[in-house]
């Protein structure tokens, strides 16, 4: 039985991709063979595991990057392949071991828009083109650093794949593995059923579900219903920007409604209950909300960037707008709500959406690494 050591920075039950996909995909890897220990940040567990979980506090910078390293020098000898799912993070052991990185965004350029050091609206297509001074360049050469010296790199789309080979990591190096959805649990809602659930009237109705960050987009879709009458938006999520669209949408009253975070199930209920699931953002490297939003039945409206143009297909599940552009969103929305758009769209919600199958996931992943065992 081969050792995965799987070395993150956020787990079931925080939110966020890695976690949800980490806390999918391993016990279907423990099912093919695979004796798994993982480490992350964290507080301690509420949850047993089939596998053993180690969670390093986060307490202050220095303090919990040195605790994270030598908590993982054990499990990097227990060892035979190492999977990591971020990059920055410390890591003591042998580096004969076989080491594979997950890689579903450019954490350089998102902590740099994070701490201001570039503007909030700064392209992630165009940050990786320019060549920039000071700690930002020193932030794109540790990513390239530590990216280059992986084994293996794991991408959810070509879209990734095109960027990660940028870094200077060899294509051959660089292995596209579909982001997919275990089975979906319980019976699928109407979308009358679902709203008559959430006590949601007939208004036409937009979602849009994300962490609020600058790049999601969710301000320029409140800009777009200031230009169009009738139509309401429910944004579920929090994040930094939370506070600031709320106050942009001030002017909107109750046809902008922010619900905070929802448990899956109830999100869930929301996708099937609205119109259409809004995903405009600057950056997306395979957006599991587009997959689900799919398979629920409910067309999307996505910006025209990042892996989203590998999962919408316009015309037949729903629209891919350019990014930013104020007037084609508005005329998107508008258009979406033309007669008898929605249900034609709605009728043909997975065209394409096989090419994300979990079994496929699982066993792309695990003969992968086992090349490495």
């Amino acid at each position: 039985m081969p050792n995965l050591f799987i070395a993150t920075g956020i787990f079931h039950p925080e939110p966020g991709g890695p976690a949800t996909y980490l806390y999918e995909l391993l016990p279907a890897l423990q099912a093919r063979g695979w004796s798994i220990e993982l480490l992350t940040y964290g507080e301690a567990d509420t949850v047993v595991y089939p596998y053993r979980v180690v969670r390093v506090p986060r307490r202050a910078l220095p303090i919990r990057r040195v605790h994270y390293a030598l908590s993982s020098r054990p499990h990097m000898q227990w060892a035979d392949v190492v999977y990591t799912h971020t990059i920055d993070l410390p890591l003591l052991g042998d580096k004969k071991t076989p080491r594979l990185i997950k890689i579903v965004g450019d954490q350089a350029w998102e902590r740099c828009i994070r701490k201001g050091w570039v503007p909030p609206e700064e392209d992630i297509d165009l940050f990786q083109r320019k060549s920039y001074k000071g700690i930002v360049g020193q932030q794109q050469r540790s990513r390239q650093r530590q990216v280059q010296n992986m084994d293996a790199v794991v991408v959810p789309s070509h879209y990734l794949k095109n960027m990660v080979h940028g870094w200077g990591v060899p294509e051959e190096k660089v292995h596209v593995i579909y982001n997919a959805l275990p089975p979906l649990v319980g019976e699928r809602l109407s979308q009358a059923e679902a709203r008559e659930q959430l006590g949601l009237g007939q208004d036409p109705l937009l979602l849009a579900a994300a962490r609020l960050e600058p790049w999601k987009g969710v301000q320029h879709i409140i800009a777009a219903l200031k230009r169009l009458p009738d139509i309401r938006l429910i944004v579920a999520g929090d994040g930094p920007m939370l506070g600031r669209l709320q106050a942009y949408a001030h002017d909107l009253g109750d046809r902008v409604q922010f619900l905070g975070r929802l448990p899956r199930a109830t999100l869930y209920q929301y996708m099937q209950a609205v119109d259409y699931f809004t995903l405009y953002s600057g950056y997306e490297g395979l957006p599991h909300s587009l997959l689900e939003s799919l398979r629920l039945g409910t067309p999307v409206i996505a910006s025209e960037k990042g892996g989203n143009v590998e999962v919408v297909r316009p015309g037949k599940n729903g629209f891919l707008v350019p990014y930013v552009d104020a007037d084609a969103l508005t005329a998107t929305i508008e258009a979406a709500f033309a007669s008898g758009t929605r249900d034609e769209l709605a009728s043909h919600a997975t065209v394409g959406t096989e090419r994300f199958d979990f079994e496929d996931m699982i066993a792309s992943t695990d003969a992968l690494l086992r090349r490495f065992v």
